[in-house]
């Protein structure tokens, strides 16, 4: 909201400068932005009158003109201004002033013609682009005044930023009034009148959608002069406010709107048909705005409308049809009230965003449409003439905003501020705000005034009592706080340390959206019924994730297409998965996943150029499952997964249940999903690894360990992990290493056979083994694996 110190100072003249006032407003909430001169600095510009004006002998654009500038003899000055002429009052910088960029003015000679000073235009004095002619000033202009004193240039323009519940003070009569509160000040407000009818002729209104218009007026204005000129403090005004000077008509529309704080908009009477109709549009009806655009309603848009069309998108934008004109000479104006839901949202769906709209949307006063009508009724009668017409109301109270009744209790006002007010300053601030106050024991019963529609609850009233009585009386204190410790269970595993171990091996954390491409979700995930969105952000991400894979792939895609080669990241989050026993029919499950793609390693002399492969990523999965303490508790199983290439992914299991899995994304799904060779994936289940088993110390011996290697020949398709596995459950005293250190085949191994070489390793605590223990132990294992597998040791 923009407006002039001086215009401001008319309703209400603090005792305090313009930096003071400024503070006042920001410490109140209404944050002063900006506080700018209304014009650039000159000098020795004086009102002026043009007295003779002649063509230039020696120049078809030129003319030589005498101006009378309060001076003994009038001052010859060269012109070349369509717009000059004898008898027209002008702005006239004489010998020595100085304009806008530091342009001095001197005695000169134009094409061999005396010039002593200059007409000036408002875009050389800094007033506006308007480089069009010189400056026309009313004929009662006083001659020889200085031009900064006449225009009362001698302002600032204040920009002040309202947060959106503030819309009360979207008009200078609301900033006006929060002054007056602030300064303990009466407010001088124009004084509004009715204007008697002058003549019969009117339209009938009907609201056909009362609950979106529960209140609309209007009322036929006759023989109005649209060509007549707005005067000069209108212009200011509205220049000062930001807004251009287009037609009295319309200009008078717009200063009431930054007056009062309430839009409104006249339609050319002669170009309506029948009765005025505040409706509904209908689905695809086309309408022609003001600025040329042809725009396409659907049946939630509210438009103003005759018998025949729409005429105007309401609280919005005006339409072409039956706007204002010069040629107009009756026209219908209109002042309504538009609930905030019927407005909001509909001027950005056609990228627009009006003054009237930026008001509708927030909410206006819904008993201040009366006062709007006539005070622009008498400004557009002064300015333009005419007859006004008798005003027709159609309003509908069960719609319209009731007064609000809210309850504040003196405990809670203490408890929330952490300050005691006394009872008779906090009631005075409430009726200085113009709220009607009752109060008891308890507190205050407060009813709240029409055009402060913020209110609402309890803490509204607590903003309010707070800022007026001021923040910078409210003393800073440091809240008590005391320390407990959280409980948390050792054996427990925050997400943050698994992936902080991810991390630590060359991962970087990703957060991607919940949403996915239900397309992409589809291919990956062909058995899953996918949650989808009824309002999307977009069509790409109107699905829920049954996954982390979907957004860790999109990334990795993402990165791909920006040259970068070894690429790891993980992530932690929700998958959202159908289930009608859950609540609101969706189970959310925490998951963590990785994906790792192109080089195993960065760019390095010594590590080659090695392309990450299945076994990397189990190794990742691997440390995870050892962070537990128990990685014995899961095993990897062969297994298909439609997201996965059918030879290289597995499936987790945890005692038996299935809690993940890991693979290569399937080729066929790389370049669909815009991906640049083989890549990785993992999930689990989070709550599947974020229990860990306590150590328990044991002592350590102190006797040597003895090792014994066994190579035995199995059918290939036998898993490693299968024997390893069942050594360990085989239960062989003192073992306390095993491992797979050579795999071969070929020459000496039968065809569909390999060799698998273990070593065993097997350590006593407390004394060294005898070679009968230790020969014992491994013919255990050899005949398990004889038993189990038809294991023979390799010769």
């Amino acid at each position: 909201m923009k407006f002039s110190e001086k215009w401001l100072r008319s309703w209400v003249n603090p005792a305090l400068d313009q930096v003071a006032l400024a503070e006042q407003l920001s410490m109140a909430g209404l944050e002063v932005d900006d506080v700018t001169p209304v014009a650039e600095a000159f000098s020795s510009v004086v009102v002026g009158e043009v007295v003779k004006c002649w063509q230039h002998p020696d120049a078809d654009k030129l003319q030589v003109t005498e101006v009378n500038i309060g001076a003994d003899e009038p001052a010859t000055i060269v012109c070349g201004a369509p717009n000059c002429r004898q008898g027209l009052k002008v702005a006239v910088a004489t010998v020595g002033a100085v304009l806008p960029g530091d342009f001095k003015i001197k005695k000169a000679k134009l094409r061999g013609q005396p010039s002593h000073g200059m007409l000036c235009s408002n875009a050389e004095l800094g007033l506006n682009d308007d480089h069009d002619g010189i400056v026309e000033l009313p004929a009662d202009a006083p001659v020889g005044m200085d031009y900064r004193e006449y225009l009362e240039l001698n302002d600032v323009t204040f920009d002040v930023d309202l947060t959106p519940n503030r819309a009360d003070c979207l008009g200078l009569r609301g900033i006006a009034r929060e002054v007056g509160v602030l300064n303990r000040m009466a407010v001088t407000e124009p004084e509004i009148n009715e204007v008697k009818a002058a003549h019969d002729a009117s339209r009938a209104i009907e609201l056909v959608a009362a609950e979106a218009c529960p209140r609309y007026l209007g009322r036929i204005v006759k023989n109005v002069n649209v060509g007549a000129e707005s005067p000069l403090w209108l212009t200011e005004r509205l220049r000062r406010s930001g807004v251009r000077s287009i037609d009295p008509v319309v200009d008078v529309t717009n200063y009431v709107l930054l007056e009062l704080g309430h839009p409104m908009h006249a339609f050319d009477n002669d170009k309506l048909k029948g009765d005025v109709q505040v409706r509904m549009a209908q689905t695809d009806e086309k309408l022609t705005l003001l600025d040329g655009t042809e725009v396409t309603l659907q049946d939630d848009v509210l438009v103003i409308a005759d018998s025949e069309k729409a005429l105007a998108m309401a609280g919005i934008f005006g339409g072409e049809d039956s706007g204002v004109t010069t040629e107009s000479n009756t026209i219908f104006l209109e002042s309504a009230f538009f609930a905030p839901a019927a407005i909001a949202g509909r001027a950005r769906r056609f990228g627009l965003h009006t003054d009237a709209s930026h008001r509708y949307e927030r909410g206006v006063d819904p008993e201040l449409q009366r006062s709007a009508m006539e005070r622009a009724t008498k400004l557009i009668i002064e300015i333009c003439g005419g007859e006004a017409g008798p005003v027709v109301e159609a309003k509908d109270d069960r719609h319209l905003p009731q007064p609000q009744q809210v309850r504040l209790r003196k405990a809670r006002l203490a408890s929330v501020l952490g300050i005691s007010i006394a009872d008779d300053e906090v009631m005075e601030i409430l009726e200085r705000l113009g709220f009607t106050v009752s109060s008891d024991d308890e507190g205050w019963q407060v009813s709240v005034p029409t055009f402060r529609f913020d209110i609402a609850i309890e803490e509204d009233l607590i903003e309010e009592v707070a800022r007026i009585y001021g923040y910078h009386r409210i003393q800073a204190t440091a809240p008590a706080a005391q320390l407990r410790m959280v409980p948390r269970k050792e054996s427990a595993i925050a997400a943050g340390t698994l992936k902080q171990l991810l991390v630590d091996r060359g991962y970087q954390e990703a957060i991607t959206y919940s949403f996915v491409d239900p397309k992409h979700q589809a291919m990956l995930f062909d058995d899953s019924a996918a949650l989808t969105l009824p309002f999307p952000i977009s069509l790409d991400m109107s699905s829920m994730r049954v996954s982390l894979w979907p957004g860790l792939i999109g990334a990795v895609a993402h990165n791909q297409k920006r040259q970068q080669q070894s690429l790891a990241f993980c992530e932690t989050g929700l998958r959202f998965l159908p289930d009608e026993d859950a609540e609101n029919g969706v189970r959310q499950e925490p998951m963590i996943a990785g994906i790792r793609a192109g080089k195993a390693f960065g760019e390095h002399w010594d590590e080659g150029d090695r392309a990450v492969d299945f076994f990397d990523i189990k190794g990742d999965v691997e440390a995870l499952l050892a962070a537990t303490g128990e990685p014995h508790l899961y095993t990897f199983v062969a297994d298909a997964h439609p997201a996965l290439h059918p030879g290289q992914s597995a499936a987790i299991f945890k005692n038996g249940k299935n809690v993940g899995y890991l693979g290569a994304v399937h080729p066929q799904f790389e370049k669909k999903l815009g991906l640049n060779g083989r890549t990785f994936v993992f999930e689990l289940e989070l709550a599947a690894v974020q229990q860990r088993r306590l150590p328990a110390a044991q002592s350590v011996s102190r006797y040597p360990s003895i090792r014994r290697d066994l190579a035995i020949v199995v059918p290939t398709q036998l898993a490693a992990g299968e024997i390893l596995k069942a050594i360990e459950n085989v239960g062989v005293n003192h073992l306390v290493g095993l491992n797979l250190f050579d795999v071969y085949e070929g020459t000496g191994v039968a065809e569909g056979y390999r060799s698998l070489a273990l070593s065993l390793t097997l350590q006593h605590p407390e004394r060294t083994l005898e070679d009968q223990e230790i020969n014992t132990a491994v013919n255990a294992v050899v005949e398990m694996l004889t038993n189990e597998f038809g294991a023979t040791l390799r010769e």
